[in-house]
């Protein structure tokens, strides 16, 4: 699957913005939720272990599950994910990370794309598997590269994730039990390399158009739809720009604008 190594481009990716760091670097605190990048990596660790297990030992994996629900009755997911690492930190976490996201790309590049895997709520196929940890890894990369400053540098896997954005555009409404509104907006999307995709039937008065990048940074709430240069046309496409959320679990609200930006160098 081109998935499993567009997952490990990304991983590699992030890894290079952060290998200069020192360990005491690593405390530095982002500006999602006060995450530290230590608590980005080890989140990041844990569930491609977690994607990894799914593949190669359900009963480890089913194990796993079993002790995240235990844990998170009486404390947080952070914390889970320190304890269930050893307090795994620093440049000694970053290499760990590193290694077993290569495993896990090595382990579904070799796998039956439409193969049902378990996961925490539904089962899935490995593709949208593996396609969520690429999504996972990009996202909660952003608010590293932002701490650090960096501008990403953005290739064409990421089309992966307008992919997921739009196969998600009825989810979010529907997990927010409001109905789905009907058609679709169409997107005119620019990828990195200058590219054109589109998506949907062509509308004049319903539409989305600007930068891929910008629409994956709306759809993983990492970007306020305000703090991009998205044009957003319609009722239906600013109803979706204003709530847009490609992953599962209960409705979260995007950053509120202004929020989430790449932080300016001393």
């Amino acid at each position: 699957m081109q998935q499993a190594n567009d997952f490990l481009e990304e991983t590699r990716a992030l890894a290079d913005v952060i290998a200069p760091l020192s360990d005491e670097d690593y405390l530095q605190k982002t500006a999602f939720k006060a995450w530290t990048i230590d608590m980005v990596l080890r989140h990041l660790h844990f569930w491609n272990m977690a994607a990894l297990l799914s593949v190669t030992d359900e009963f480890a994996f089913d194990t796993l599950v079993m002790g995240l629900t235990d844990a998170l009755r009486g404390g947080s997911l952070p914390d889970h994910e320190k304890a269930y690492l050893d307090g795994l930190s620093g440049r000694t976490l970053r290499d760990a990370w590193l290694i077993k996201a290569g495993e896990t790309a090595d382990v579904f590049a070799g796998i039956d794309p439409s193969r049902r895997l378990k996961w925490v709520g539904p089962s899935m196929s490995a593709r949208s598997s593996i396609t969520a940890r690429l999504m996972e890894t990009w996202a909660h990369g952003q608010e590293v590269y932002d701490q650090l400053g960096s501008v990403r540098l953005n290739k064409d896997r990421i089309r992966n994730i307008v992919v997921l954005g739009v196969n998600t555009y009825g989810w979010t409404f529907s997990n927010r039990k409001q109905p789905v509104p009907e058609p679709m907006p169409y997107l005119v999307l620019t990828s990195p390399s200058g590219e054109i995709w589109t998506y949907g039937e062509d509308q004049a008065d319903n539409r989305i158009e600007g930068a891929a990048e910008e629409f994956c940074q709306v759809v993983t709430q990492v970007r306020n739809v305000a703090d991009t240069r998205l044009t957003v046309l319609g009722t239906n496409a600013t109803a979706w720009m204003e709530q847009a959320q490609c992953f599962a679990g209960p409705p979260q609200p995007p950053p509120a604008p202004g929020t989430r930006r790449i932080r300016e160098r001393p």
